[in-house]
């Protein structure tokens, strides 16, 4: 982290936790610090004027203060929150993955400006449409290739791409098994 106590953010909320009757724990993928744990005090408050910018895949500029415990997230304005994402769930629901992917395959506190890029690339083509599929298979192998996961040589898609990255985690990822009855039509929209 920053050596100061307050400092300012570029990133994007990858997911969120609700603790206690107002607060929200929030994971967010950081341009200057990487990936980073903050808590957002009063957020759930009806009269919060923070929690419109604090969604998921909303890249966001903030300020940050260094706790204890945790950073907490005091100003915050959004940088894009791609409305035509939000819009159609098969989007959403790729967004979640490219966040899930994130989540998972980075550490805490390790910059990585070429991922942050990346991701915000593949959110900018999947909020304007195009092939949403191919993007994200784009991003995949690339995010492995990035991280050293995967040789540059090497292709894997569907099934075997999944299991390559599980085994990477050594966990179950959420949402492809959603996003798979999605496509295919098991789940009415």
């Amino acid at each position: 982290m920053s050596s100061s106590r307050v400092y300012k953010v570029d990133g994007i909320i990858l997911k969120r936790k609700n603790v206690g009757e107002a607060d929200r724990i929030l994971t967010i993928f950081t341009k200057q610090y990487g990936k980073l744990r903050v808590i957002a005090k009063g957020i759930r408050k009806v009269s919060s004027r923070r929690a419109p910018h604090l969604e998921v895949f909303t890249h966001i500029s903030a300020v940050v203060h260094s706790g204890k415990t945790f950073e907490s997230i005091s100003e915050v304005e959004s940088l894009d929150t791609y409305q035509q994402l939000r819009k159609d769930l098969k989007r959403v629901s790729l967004g979640y993955y490219l966040c899930e992917l994130i989540d998972s395959l980075l550490p805490i506190s390790q910059e990585h400006r070429d991922v942050f890029t990346l991701l915000l690339q593949t959110l900018q083509k999947i909020n304007d449409g195009g092939n949403i599929y191919k993007q994200t298979k784009i991003f995949t192998l690339e995010l492995l290739w990035m991280l050293g996961f995967l040789p540059r040589n090497k292709h894997l898609s569907g099934q075997k791409l999944q299991t390559f990255i599980e085994s990477i985690t050594e966990r179950s990822l959420k949402t492809p098994p959603f996003a798979r009855r999605l496509i295919s039509g098991t789940i009415s929209v």
